[in-house]
């Protein structure tokens, strides 16, 4: 670890109250599985989730799921420990926070609907009857894992016409087209969590493409003065955020670690929100 890496870890274990620590879905906190509707949290990563809630200032989950979908398959909800968890659902356009109630259904765009009734025919035109739609009210996700090599790729230009056409934009993740509006990202999450609960550090963690708005928040409120840590979860199919992560970690399962590691660290100091002083 770098020495301003470990110094600004250091700050976040010696002032957790002042941290936000936010945390993508899939693909760092859940594996990547054929079927979206199966990823589900990573146990030892739901487990540590938990721990930190207590200690850290604040912990957000900030996804493009629902937020109903994300804590159906994370069992966040009602979970000791995560009373005070934020999930920001469908890049932002969805907030809930755990003493909330029940989670909001997605309200369904008029031209999500649109593109969800011919979506089916225009894959088949196409050749690619078998991937799989997601609706997701705000977005539809078509999901290319399990099908041909290069599927992806192929749709993409085709599937940003189709999108442009309902006033939608389309955006690629890992073996997934996504369209939907643009008018929230993680970034702009990012930067509205930082001002709302006016953080000192921020550490955020994410594998796609999504994430990178994300990355820019964080480097932008670094320049003005604000901690930040950004850590990437790698995999084989997606390492677009490696070469700009402070910490690279192997997947979920090293999430998990790392996280559990973090909890260690902060209980072990005695600086935790539950557990005594923090800095000012």
């Amino acid at each position: 670890m770098a020495p301003w890496m470990a110094r600004e870890m250091s700050r976040v274990i010696e002032d957790p109250s002042g941290t936000l620590l936010a945390l993508d879905f899939d693909g760092t906190l859940a594996h990547i599985v054929d079927d979206p509707a199966q990823a589900f949290g990573h146990a030892h990563a739901m487990d540590a989730v938990a721990r930190l809630g207590p200690l850290l200032g604040h912990v957000a989950i900030v996804t493009g799921r629902p937020v109903q979908k994300l804590l159906e398959l994370s069992g966040f909800r009602g979970r000791s420990g995560l009373e005070r968890l934020i999930v920001c659902g469908q890049y932002g356009a969805e907030r809930w926070t755990a003493d909330d109630g029940p989670p909001p259904a997605s309200v369904a765009l008029a031209p999500v609907q649109e593109v969800l009734s011919i979506l089916p025919g225009w894959l088949a035109e196409h050749g690619a009857a078998d991937v799989r739609i997601e609706s997701k009210g705000l977005a539809v996700a078509v999901h290319t894992r399990g099908v041909a090599a290069g599927t992806r790729d192929e749709l993409f230009g085709p599937l940003s016409d189709l999108a442009a056409d309902h006033g939608l934009v389309a955006e690629l993740g890992r073996e997934v087209i996504e369209l939907r509006a643009s008018a929230w990202d993680k970034g702009r999450v990012i930067e509205e969590l930082a001002s709302e609960f006016s953080v000192r550090h921020i550490v955020f963690a994410g594998d796609d493409l999504g994430d990178l708005p994300a990355f820019d928040a964080v480097e932008r409120l670094r320049s003005t003065g604000v901690g930040g840590v950004l850590v990437c979860s790698v995999s084989g199919e997606q390492a677009a955020l490696a070469d700009r992560a402070d910490l690279v970690l192997d997947g979920p399962d090293g999430v998990a670690e790392w996280l559990s590691a973090l909890a260690d660290a902060i209980e072990s100091s005695g600086f935790g929100l539950d557990q005594g002083p923090s800095h000012p």
